[in-house]
């Protein structure tokens, strides 16, 4: 009796699962877009088995190989298509039917709640209004002083280091110094993370990046109950650690609530561009949360939750992926004298030879070469190597019709490396870059900051932020090939398993 009923529901299985993806599987044979043997009921599952995140990266490759740029893949019951093709990814980020992230973005609900990574619809629309103003270039002007207050004390700490010698993994560095950054500007408060590195905040902050990074390429921590059944203790740290992050936000928030308050009732709060004025009357540096603090929606102003979504969004996606840059680009310039020697001289020539002397929007904006660097980094090592959308209803895309309920996965990182858009495309030519040149890149084959109308609000900081404190590396030291080359793996952020390393001697000049 029991095999019988057992054989009754595994056919029941396989009728059901055959009437799901039928739809999926006409529409994309349809379409042209194949991919690797699916098992019923598992789909590709079984062709993970062997693969871990340091290997992702080459299966990928050998997918694209055997099927094209648009490869058909299901992993259970999540059915979708990988895309490292520039004409289908402008189709999928310019449209307004594709904006929606896909499941896999559901773990960092806990933490980041409804912020503007994860809202979708008119929240999300209504939201991207709201923040926008908070990089207004007057704005980041302010931030820029920020970018060199903490760009400098990262250089003063590195110096016990460097002796040319010692090998340096620049993530961490990177780390702290973005983590300051961020606080400051996202939340106008100084947590001094590379100058207590065992502060709660920065370490919660740390710790939960890490889990979740983890949860990400680890199938069993996926779903929060079969964390809990089977990963009990990892569950309560990570839980642990969010709600400490969320209670220092939520003080933060109403301190600076009840600031503001103050300022209007005395008569010292300005209405444009707005700050509280400080105990001695000196105006605050504007930061992220006085704009929200300062918004509403149909005249109601935002809670005190809304506001943490956004803040707690900011500090999440403003640390990890600018570590990712600087330490790469460093990574970069260590191995390529000849470039790093022209961007000193570029740095040389518009900032001047006094090493720590301030900079500002205008001479940030000046260092061309150092742009064209930067980018040519962000081609190869991407600090979002895959984005991840949901098509919710049958849609167009690029002359195929994709099905409702299907994940894609934008391969950002082969899309960069694509030979047909980047000759060469694993050599490091920041020339690709030039003002000379411009026009000849194909944006939707170069999308680091994503593209369309859900691309990274806050790229003019990260390349304000990312100029400045390599600018202020490369001034106080030439940078080294010291230590293992880097080995990616697949992340929350693009991250190398060897660290990423350089070694560091004080320049002379």
């Amino acid at each position: 009796m029991f095999v019988e009923l057992l054989v009754l529901l595994l056919t029941v299985a396989l009728v059901w699962d055959y009437l799901v993806g039928r739809k999926h599987k006409r529409l994309f044979d349809r379409a042209g877009i194949t991919g690797p043997k699916a098992w019923p009921l598992v789909g590709n599952a079984p062709l993970m088995i062997n693969e871990s995140p340091k290997t992702v990266f080459d299966l990928q490759w050998r997918l694209i190989q055997t099927h094209g740029k648009n490869v058909r893949c299901q992993i259970l019951q999540d059915r979708g298509f990988m895309t490292a093709d520039p004409k289908m990814i402008e189709a999928i980020m310019s449209s307004q039917q594709t904006i929606q992230k896909n499941n896999l973005y559901g773990l960092l609900v806990n933490w980041l709640g409804d912020g503007l990574l994860l809202s979708k619809g008119k929240k999300w629309f209504r939201r991207r209004k709201i923040i926008t103003p908070a990089f207004h270039f007057k704005i980041l002007e302010q931030f820029v002083e920020v970018f060199d207050q903490q760009s400098a004390i990262m250089a003063k700490n590195l110096y016990d280091r460097a002796d040319g010698k010692t090998v340096i993994n620049m993530f961490p560095v990177a780390c702290l110094c973005a983590m300051d950054i961020i606080a400051e500007t996202a939340m106008g408060v100084k947590i001094n993370a590379q100058l207590q590195p065992n502060f709660p905040y920065v370490q919660s902050v740390k710790t939960a990046s890490g889990m979740l990074a983890e949860r990400f390429v680890n199938p069993a921590q996926r779903l929060d109950i079969s964390m809990r059944l089977f990963f009990p203790s990892a569950f309560a740290k990570l839980s642990a650690n969010i709600k400490a992050m969320q209670d220092f936000t939520n003080n933060v928030i109403s301190e600076r609530r009840d600031l503001l308050q103050k300022s209007i009732s005395d008569g010292t709060y300005e209405t444009t561009n707005a700050s509280p004025l400080d105990d001695v009357g000196q105006k605050r540096r504007m930061a992220l949360l006085d704009v929200l603090l300062q918004s509403s929606i149909d005249g109601a102003p935002l809670s005190n939750e809304d506001i943490r979504e956004e803040v707690d969004t900011f500090m999440f996606e403003g640390h990890d992926t600018t570590t990712s840059s600087i330490a790469f680009t460093c990574y970069l310039l260590a191995r390529h004298p000849e470039v790093q020697a022209r961007v000193f001289q570029e740095v040389r020539d518009v900032l001047g030879d006094e090493k720590d002397a301030p900079v500002n929007i205008q001479l940030l904006g000046e260092l061309k070469y150092l742009e064209c660097v930067i980018k040519e980094s962000l081609r190869l090592f991407p600090s979002v190597p895959i984005i991840g959308r949901h098509i919710v209803e049958d849609t167009l895309l690029d002359g195929k019709l994709i099905p409702a309920k299907t994940d894609v996965m934008i391969l950002i990182y082969h899309s960069q490396r694509d030979p047909d858009y980047f000759p060469e495309p694993n050599k490091f030519v920041p020339e690709r870059f030039s003002p000379e040149r411009k026009g000849e890149i194909n944006p939707f084959a170069y999308t680091p900051f994503s593209a369309g109308p859900r691309n990274c609000i806050g790229q003019k900081f990260a390349m304000l932020e990312m100029k400045s404190t390599i600018s202020k590396m490369v001034r106080h030291f030439e940078l080294l090939p010291l230590g293992e080359d880097v080995q990616l793996v697949l992340n929350l952020i693009l991250r190398s398993t060897t660290g990423i390393n350089v070694g560091l001697k004080p320049r002379v000049y």
